[in-house]
């Protein structure tokens, strides 16, 4: 796989801060040609579910060879490894907690385990001079991902390690009367209220043709297709871009009408 010179970035840094401007400048700085690409860095602080949830949406839409950065690090300055993890595809740099979960999971899936390859950070000769115990994107992660797009090979950068971290993701469960019972895993900017929850989770349950979604008191008895299916104002259940279950409103915000975010449930009963 051939470099792309494609660097990807997503932190919960926000943008209030310099955090986010000084990782593209350390990039720069070892390899001027870099393409560097923002996703988000609203990514909830130090919400590594969330931060996998992302990864799994924009990865794949990327020219192969591109390097993507994932930088939510509640445990910076730790004993968690720094880690470099390789597809046939796409290359991820990011701290070892998890936040490389859904990645793995699809490639091992798609690829097997033969296809992969993750090496443990440890080379320094790649980071900067001077490593700070708090800002490891900077001092770490963004100088490994310049020299990877630089076209440094992964065996160069550490030992090889069997498998990331795998962070304990909830799946939907099985609930009272049979239920599926699934969980918010993100809010985007337009307060549409994306689910863990995926067709063959409703294919695994029975649900057949006909259920009921259920949130709060709300309770929705079909699927729509589009947003513009239901009417202004209106709260709807679809499956999005993601291929996950959301919840919506038509011009307007599911989590704000619903009052609910991030780690909330719902329930699919079967009619």
């Amino acid at each position: 796989m051939q470099p792309s010179g494609i660097i990807t970035l997503t932190t919960d840094f926000g943008q209030t801060d310099s955090y986010v401007g000084i990782m593209k400048g350390v990039i720069l700085g070892v390899y001027r040609a870099a393409c560097v690409v923002d996703i988000t860095h609203a990514v909830m602080a130090q919400n590594t579910h969330q931060a996998a949830y992302m990864v799994q949406t924009f990865h794949r839409f990327f020219p192969s060879g591109t390097v993507h950065v994932v930088v939510v690090d509640p445990d910076v300055g730790s004993k968690r490894r720094a880690i470099v993890l390789q597809t046939p595809e796409a290359t991820f740099v990011a701290p070892d907690n998890g936040v490389l979960t859904y990645v793995w999971r699809d490639a091992l899936q798609r690829w097997g385990a033969a296809q992969l390859a993750a090496h443990e950070l440890t080379e320094r000769r790649f980071w900067l001079p001077e490593v700070s115990s708090t800002f490891h994107g900077r001092d770490i992660f963004s100088p490994v991902a310049a020299h990877l797009a630089a076209g440094t090979p992964i065996t160069a950068l550490g030992p090889p390690i069997v498998a990331p971290v795998e962070a304990a993701l909830e799946q939907p469960t099985i609930g009272w009367r049979g239920a599926l019972v699934g969980r918010i895993i993100h809010v985007d900017h337009f307060g549409n209220c994306i689910t863990n929850v995926l067709p063959e989770h409703l294919e695994q349950s029975r649900m057949g043709e006909r259920f009921t979604v259920e949130i709060l008191e709300e309770r929705l008895t079909h699927l729509s297709r589009t947003y513009a299916d239901g009417e202004v104002g209106a709260l709807i259940a679809l499956f999005g871009s993601s291929g996950r279950l959301e919840l919506a409103v038509r011009n307007g915000s599911a989590a704000r009408m619903l009052g609910v975010g991030v780690g909330d449930t719902m329930r699919v009963w079967r009619v």
